[in-house]
């Protein structure tokens, strides 16, 4: 009988504490600033950081030279440095501790098309990604979450086929087109 190799890892954990008022507040006030869709979104981040300050810290308990912490450690400041979490000057095991929840929050794609003037808010940013008007480079993505690299940040614009992207006008603007024009639009589909 064949075998299953599915990760069934959960990618979010819920707060011990549910009504803890400081918590719920913070909570909210990400929410708000990077236009979330709901508080899962802030609990996955939180997730993926605390894995990430887990592995520092496991390794700041090693010996400097340690071949495990060498290796494993410049991998773990390589890839927060490509993401933008860390500086160049800050490249060390001690400053992966003092990443935040915002941090992570502020490389979103949703957050940087934002930021770059693409879009007239956070909430506008996230409709523009789900209806595929972004890509970064030549890949088009549609998912606000999407981690962008330093090195891609200059890369976002707007998709060839997107309306907003010199591509072909939207349904309602060829329609209209028609309209006014006596229905000679037809001829360039």
């Amino acid at each position: 009988m064949p075998r299953k190799y599915t990760n069934y890892s959960k990618t979010s954990k819920t707060p011990r504490r549910p009504f803890e008022k400081e918590r719920l507040d913070s909570e909210m006030k990400i929410v708000g600033e990077f236009g979330l869709k709901n508080k899962r979104e802030v609990w996955r981040v939180q997730v993926v950081l605390a894995k990430m300050r887990k592995a520092a810290r496991d390794l700041l308990t090693l010996d400097e030279k340690n071949p495990k912490r060498i290796f494993e450690g410049q991998a773990l400041l390589r890839r927060c440095a490509r993401l933008g979490l860390l500086d160049e000057d800050k490249r060390e095991l001690d400053y992966v501790l003092g990443i935040k929840t915002a941090d992570i929050m502020g490389r979103r794609l949703q957050t940087l098309v934002f930021r770059q003037n693409l879009a007239k808010s956070p909430h506008h940013a996230r409709v523009l990604i789900r209806q595929r008007h972004i890509r970064v480079g030549k890949q088009m993505v549609n998912i606000p979450s999407f981690l962008v690299r330093v090195d891609s940040e200059k890369h976002i614009d707007f998709s060839l086929t997107s309306p907003m992207g010199n591509g072909r006008a939207g349904r309602v603007k060829r329609k209209n087109a028609g309209k006014a024009g006596g229905g000679d639009a037809e001829e360039e589909d």
